[in-house]
């Protein structure tokens, strides 16, 4: 059996998580700094606000960086021509931009990753006025109802699940190493979960009856771990449900739950739909941050 941790246990380790998320949020490296969203292909392309001509060569990422062009990858001066090679899907690297090589935009760093197959550029600016105007995120009260012990029952190989994406024009394959089994509410439910970041970590993309009303529409999140082998107990806390970027900001290519993980419930434990959000405009060959929206 799995050990139940007490009320104030569990609703501490809660507390830290989600101290951890807004901390997180918060950083000049985060998602609240994201000024822009573009696209790479074989076609050389200039990026508002960072140096250089970027371009897709042979599934790596090239910058021809001119003559007076640098940027920073830990802490060595990069210039001339460059090639970023191996960037897994749902991986990136994070660059610098040294001080006087951007532009109005103000990027100071700048995040080269892989999503949907497609690579993307992503200028982060330490002085994004969201970073600032952010006032936090709500969530409801500790509810112990929705801690759930729960069975994760692993595949025998992993599956591949295709879907959709925040963003127009993608979409994701994420592979699904097996699914979680539980009783809510009354009702038995069963969700594919994905691979987490961490060893052992589970994702759950899930929709509820709380999705559009007091809660982000297209999804939450939530992140659980399990041993390996044969079909375990596990805890599934539903208080720490979280929003992913694409909940705060139009320039996030979030997946989007695969088909089936809907909770026919009102799952009051979690996180809130935020009540501000970082809209965005097309330009060239991606998005350009707009505005900064408050309900």
């Amino acid at each position: 059996m799995t050990a139940q941790p007490t009320k104030t246990t569990a609703s501490q380790a809660w507390e830290d998580a989600f101290a951890q998320r807004e901390q997180g949020r918060r950083s000049a490296n985060g998602f609240f700094a994201v000024t822009g969203l573009y696209w790479l292909s074989s076609e050389p392309t200039e990026v508002p606000g960072i140096p250089g001509i970027w371009q897709v060569r042979d599934d790596a990422v090239v910058v021809d960086l001119g003559e007076s062009g640098v940027l920073a990858r830990d802490g060595e001066q990069l210039t001339g021509v460059r090639e970023f090679a191996g960037i897994p899907e749902r991986g990136g690297i994070l660059l610098g931009v040294p001080e006087g090589q951007s532009t109005d935009l103000g990027v100071t760093s700048l995040e080269v990753a892989k999503r949907g197959g497609l690579f993307i550029l992503r200028p982060k600016s330490a002085a994004h006025p969201f970073l600032s105007e952010y006032t936090g995120t709500e969530r409801f009260d500790y509810n112990p109802g929705w801690r759930v012990t729960a069975s994760y029952e692993p595949f025998a190989q992993p599956e591949p699940v295709t879907v959709a994406a925040a963003v127009e024009g993608i979409e994701h394959v994420y592979q699904a190493p097996g699914r979680v089994r539980f009783q809510a509410e009354g009702q038995q439910y069963e969700l594919l979960t994905f691979d987490g970041f961490a060893e052992g970590e589970r994702l759950v993309l899930f929709t509820d009856h709380t999705s559009g009303e007091t809660t982000y529409h297209a999804l939450r999140a939530l992140r659980f771990h399990v041993g390996s082998g044969e079909p375990a107990e596990v805890v599934v806390d539903f208080n720490n449900a979280a929003n992913l970027p694409c909940a705060y900001t139009d320039l996030a290519t979030c997946p989007l739950p695969p088909k089936g993980n809907r909770i026919e419930a009102a799952v009051t434990a979690g996180e809130k739909k935020p009540t501000q959000r970082v809209e965005s405009a097309a330009e060239g060959p991606g998005m350009t941050w707009q505005r900064i929206i408050t309900d």
